[in-house]
């Protein structure tokens, strides 16, 4: 078993804001995959699924951003996963919007969820996929940057972010962080290639 956990706040008015980046990405993959989320008795709804024998679950906090470890502590000792199982996605305002970066393990960079969830698991050693939700401007606080919506012409260049970003959390599911590593490699050649 294999849990992925976005990162992102309940409720339709936060549901598009950049912060949400996380549940996003975990929504696009349930939809992939044909699976729903429902509501569990401890603090997040959950998607159960499965890739041939792998079996994982999508994680979406209902604790709001801030609190995003309570409900991170709470899969890890309900599942009984190691740190190794587990997955987080969140947004990353140092990243440009149609960029995202893997990382093994780390600080929180500023982002009070990551924050959250190394506290409560106290470790920081777990994987995640940040995504670009680009920086603010000089007149945009960066809490408002943060809450405001993806652009008309930024969801295009989401789309194919979530679309190679499925394709790490399959390998992640299927096979553990060694063939996500292998397949952000691939990626990110083809990437470069298709620039050049």
């Amino acid at each position: 078993m294999r849990a992925i956990i976005g990162i992102g706040n309940p409720g339709s008015s936060y549901q598009f804001n950049k912060h949400n980046t996380g549940f996003l990405l975990i929504d696009y993959f349930a939809k992939l995959n044909s699976i729903n989320f429902i509501p569990s008795k401890y603090s997040y709804y959950q998607a159960s699924g499965a890739i041939g024998p792998a079996s994982y679950v999508l994680i979406k906090p209902t604790t709001y951003v801030n609190k995003s470890g309570i409900a991170a502590q709470e899969v890890v000792e309900n599942l009984n996963l190691s740190h190794e199982d587990l997955l987080v996605v969140c947004d990353d305002v140092y990243l440009d919007t149609g960029s995202f970066k893997v990382k093994l393990s780390g600080g929180d960079g500023g982002h009070n969820g990551l924050s959250s969830i190394i506290y409560h698991l106290n470790t920081i050693n777990f994987l995640r996929i940040k995504i670009g939700v680009g920086r603010s401007s000089e007149e945009t606080k960066l809490a408002d940057h943060v809450l405001s919506d993806f652009s008309d012409e930024e969801e295009p260049i989401l789309a194919h972010v979530f679309k190679n970003s499925s394709i790490l959390i399959r390998e992640f599911i299927t096979g553990g962080t060694g063939k996500m590593l292998e397949a952000n490699s691939k990626l990110y050649n083809e990437e470069n290639e298709n620039l050049n």
